[in-house]
């Protein structure tokens, strides 16, 4: 079997710097500077003294994220890899933003833009990676539990609305008012305010609110929960079998190497002979 050429040593470099623990440490720490410098620019009394200071500050860790997706950029190899994963492309656009978007008259949109910096820790730390991934994973899913949700909060408000729109017009007057009022008992939000004044006329309307709860809180919600657990399990499978396959990599990588460093070794011998 025909072997892959070997990785270039500037390559190999760059991709063992950019895996590092330390590495990966030092961006998160840029992260959270960041977060922490825009938080502190809300702050008029403290901003305006030190305008220049901020926006120094600013630059400063704009170009650090700036080297550091560009080490990423050089260690991607092929090249292409890099952006097939989203969030490589999302570091990228988040980056070249704070490069594009430079104009002092624009400082909200700017503001905004660096905050959004933030986010990036989503990429940087693999569990919050692997939940965001699990909830894009959830969405089709969703769409069947949204949809029989909604028929439970549709059949429950038209009941609401002919029993108690008499009692309680201001929860129960309409069927926009219904579905509002269940929302919010669904929440478990003044659900007594909501339901004792009806008790005491309705002695029996309890049912209609335990039975709603227990379906749309206990049933429906677990639901959710189940679809989003299964994905974050498929992530994290996914993730393993994608560090192993790197790692099949490497070790590709390193033959290559030995192989190489056997030949130069060869060829040195024969050259003494």
């Amino acid at each position: 079997m025909q072997l892959e050429k070997p990785l270039p040593a500037r390559t190999i470099r760059a991709r063992a710097l950019a895996s590092h623990p330390l590495f990966h440490h030092f961006v998160i720490v840029l992260i959270i500077l960041n977060a922490i410098l825009v938080g502190m620019e809300t702050y008029p009394a403290l901003y305006e003294p030190h305008e220049r200071l901020f926006y120094w500050a600013d630059r400063v860790l704009l170009w650090l994220f700036t080297v550091e997706l560009g080490l990423r950029i050089w260690a991607a190899r092929p090249l292409h890899s890099f952006f097939k994963d989203g969030w490589n492309v999302f570091d990228l656009l988040i980056v070249l933003s704070g490069h594009l978007f430079t104009d002092t008259s624009l400082i909200t949109l700017l503001r905004i833009l660096r905050i959004l910096r933030v986010l990036r820790a989503i990429s940087a730390i693999p569990s919050l990676r692997r939940i965001v991934n699990a909830l894009l994973l959830t969405i089709p899913a969703l769409g069947n539990i949204t949809l029989l949700l909604s028929l439970l909060f549709y059949i429950f408000a038209v009941i609401g609305t002919n029993l108690f729109s008499a009692l309680e017009p201001e929860y129960f007057g309409s069927l926009h008012q219904s579905l509002l009022t269940l929302f919010q008992i669904i929440l478990v939000d003044g659900v007594m305010d909501i339901v004792r004044p009806l008790l005491d006329v309705m002695p029996w309307s309890w049912i209609y609110f335990v039975v709603f709860i227990l379906l749309g809180t206990f049933v429906i919600f677990n639901l959710f929960v189940g679809v989003i657990v299964s994905n974050i399990e498929k992530v994290e499978r996914e993730d393993r079998e994608e560090d192993h396959a790197e790692l099949a990599a490497l070790r590709t990588d390193l033959k290559f190497m030995r192989d190489e460093l056997r030949e130069i070794k060869q060829l040195l011998e024969k050259n003494r002979e």
